[in-house]
């Protein structure tokens, strides 16, 4: 279960949807694959810190790079 505050929740909800745009893909499907790989939790509320005073769009590489090196790690999309 994730406990997060709501600067934590608005912070995760518009990180995923500039992500999921900018990989041409729905919110829901990014969540899922971040979910699947624990990384709503380990990269987004676990550096909520260092993220949230970043751009935008340096949020949105950043997660998009985590997640392409993840599923490489990993085998890919199951």
């Amino acid at each position: 279960m994730i406990s997060a505050t709501l600067p934590q929740t608005q912070f995760v909800t518009l990180a995923i949807g500039a992500t999921a745009q900018r990989m041409g893909i729905t919110a829901t499907e990014l969540f899922n694959r971040l979910k699947r790989h624990g990384l709503v939790s380990r990269l987004l509320l676990d550096c909520y810190d260092t993220l949230h005073a970043e751009s935008i769009d340096g949020v949105a590489w950043n997660i998009q790079e985590a997640l392409k090196n993840w599923e490489a790690k990993e085998g890919g999309l199951r």
